[in-house]
């Protein structure tokens, strides 16, 4: 693989300044356009889908990474999934952003709506924003998500680590995946997001320019699954995304 090269501070300055006015615009632009929709919260997930096209592939572009992306017909299929992908670097929720089909709800922390325009935006969207915090709110709140992808057959987008890995490494899944697979019947397929953390390190504002490669997995079917087992799915999802990433 050809040696990565570090971006310049002026050119950092540069392209964060036109990555916040893109962001921005896009956020601005949608946010109107939910406000419209907001009774009808399917139409508002899909509008923010398009939003997601729009400021995705441009940021992604941005901070110099080059999405490689063999598998987007598994993305693209028609039937509603559990899309999991792992994160190790920011550059992964627009990574997501840009590959998450349409119909697709999103599942974040309740951090996001620090991030100006953009936080808003994503809450109007209709994607779910969880307390970490608070274990019993964030239960209900999936329970609530389980019902609505069910009753609009729609798709959802997850993170299980929760947070960022340092070393690209897979840290201990949280459980909330599984209950939305329980919860819904929807398969399960991982999305495994290659050296995005080498493009845009965890905790920093270094860039480093580079290819991105999406790997996307065969779907895990999930009516056999129970309660009592949960366990046991969570570490047959992490298994086969640590073996991919290795």
């Amino acid at each position: 693989m050809a040696e990565r090269k570090k971006i310049g501070p002026i050119s950092i300055t540069l392209r964060f300044t036109i990555g916040f006015i893109w962001l921005t615009f896009w956020s601005l632009t949608t946010m109107c356009l939910m406000l419209l929709a907001l009774p009808f919260r399917s139409l508002r997930v899909r509008i923010g889908n398009f939003c997601g096209k729009m400021i995705g592939p441009v940021v992604s572009r941005l901070v110099g990474a080059k999405i490689v992306n063999p598998d987007s017909n598994k993305l693209n299929a028609s039937k509603p999934a559990i899309f999991v992908s792992n994160h190790a670097s920011a550059l992964d929720i627009f990574i997501g952003m840009a590959l998450c089909p349409y119909g697709g709800c999103g599942v974040g922390k309740k951090e996001i709506l620090k991030i100006p325009f953009f936080g808003l935006a994503y809450w109007l969207a209709g994607h779910l924003l969880i307390d970490r915090g608070n274990n019993h709110k964030a239960v209900a709140s999936m329970k609530k998500m389980s019902d609505f992808v069910k009753a609009k057959d729609l798709s959802i987008w997850i993170w299980p680590e929760g947070t960022r890995s340092i070393d690209g490494k897979l840290i201990p899944f949280k459980k909330g995946f599984v209950h939305l697979a329980l919860a819904t019947g929807l398969p399960i397929v991982p999305v495994i997001v290659h050296d995005a953390h080498k493009v845009w390190p965890a905790k920093t504002m270094r860039f480093y320019s580079g290819e991105v490669r999406v790997e996307v997995l065969d779907p895990i079917q999930t009516n056999d699954w129970s309660k009592e087992t949960i366990n046991e799915h969570v570490e047959e999802v992490k298994g086969l995304m640590a073996k991919a990433l290795v």
